[in-house]
């Protein structure tokens, strides 16, 4: 008989090694995503006059994409390091297109997010307020235009890489960044604006929160042996959370959404909250399978006896 294989690899070291990243990547990938959805957000309101819901959507797309960009700076270690990505523009690269979705998104939704600042402090500066006020919708509309790609990029991004988890889940990581994103937009909307002008920010958090849960089920199937690092270790708590609140918190966006503030708040809390369990859940199932032997080398070998027992 022969015996089980044992997964091991040279002096212990994992044949894929681990990414860098520190916790301050999957809290871009939540804060960029939030931006994103935001600055979607704010311009359907600005083109239907919902000027509550615009500020607090354009507000939250300009504090989102700040943070966001704090959070990648930070990881780099110094903000040169982004600077000197915006050298060279190459298509076939995530990263590369990236971060230039993320230059051109930023001065956009920071310019619509001062002008409501400033008109919410009732700031009147000569030439500086008759800029902003003008040049608030363009800003915003180009940010709007801008948002699908940096939800989704961070999700291409993780499955061009080797990681075994991230690259098995690639068909389906772009649209569930891109849901979730819209879900926790939504759901911050809800808490920050009144019921009555809040009705697209609840179809667009339980949208959002119900084809991220679809496609979340979807993307388990096709990992195949990766799914496992879902259910195990440090991203075990993080997605049952994640699963969780964003189940509750669209079943009180249609249940109470329209009828109780506090209905609304809580729900779109729940939602904002699932959405960072989701980016990290993720990020952390990545980490878990370039560690294990196995889920590189199963899924290789699977690979390989399809390739020879094709006609």
């Amino acid at each position: 008989m022969v015996p089980p294989a044992t997964f091991t690899s040279y002096y212990g070291r994992p044949v894929v090694k681990a990414s860098p990243w520190e916790k301050d990547i999957p809290a871009y990938f939540f804060l960029g995503g939030l931006a994103a959805g935001s600055s979607l957000l704010a311009a359907g309101a600005d083109l239907r006059r919902l000027p509550k819901l615009r500020r607090a959507a354009r507000i939250a797309a300009l504090a989102g994409g700040a943070a966001g960009t704090a959070a990648l700076i930070h990881d780099l270690g110094r903000p040169a390091r982004f600077l000197n990505m915006l050298r060279t523009a190459k298509p076939t690269s995530p990263m590369s297109m990236g971060t230039w979705v993320l230059a051109a998104f930023g001065p956009a939704a920071s310019l619509a997010g001062a002008a409501e600042i400033a008109a919410m402090l009732r700031l009147q500066v000569p030439v500086a307020s008759r800029l902003l006020e003008v040049g608030a919708r363009p800003a915003g509309l180009l940010a709007a235009a801008l948002a699908p790609a940096l939800a989704s990029y961070t999700g291409v991004l993780l499955s061009d890489t080797a990681t075994p988890a991230w690259h098995a889940a690639g068909r389906e990581l772009p649209f569930v960044f891109a849901a979730s994103a819209a879900a926790s937009a939504g759901g911050l909307a809800m808490v920050t604006t009144r019921v009555d002008q809040a009705a697209p920010a609840r179809r667009m958090a339980a949208g959002g929160a119900v084809i991220a849960l679809a496609m979340e089920r979807r993307m388990e199937r096709s990992m195949g042996l990766s799914a496992e690092t879902l259910h195990h270790g440090k991203a075990q708590p993080l997605m049952d959370a994640s699963r969780a609140l964003t189940a509750a918190g669209t079943l009180g966006t249609v249940v109470f959404g329209r009828r109780s503030r506090a209905g609304a708040a809580l729900s779109g809390a729940a939602l904002v909250a699932g959405s960072v369990c989701t980016r990290f859940a993720i990020f952390e199932s990545g980490q878990a399978s370039a560690r294990d032997p196995r889920y590189t080398v199963i899924p290789q070998r699977e690979r390989l006896e399809r390739g020879m027992h094709l006609p």
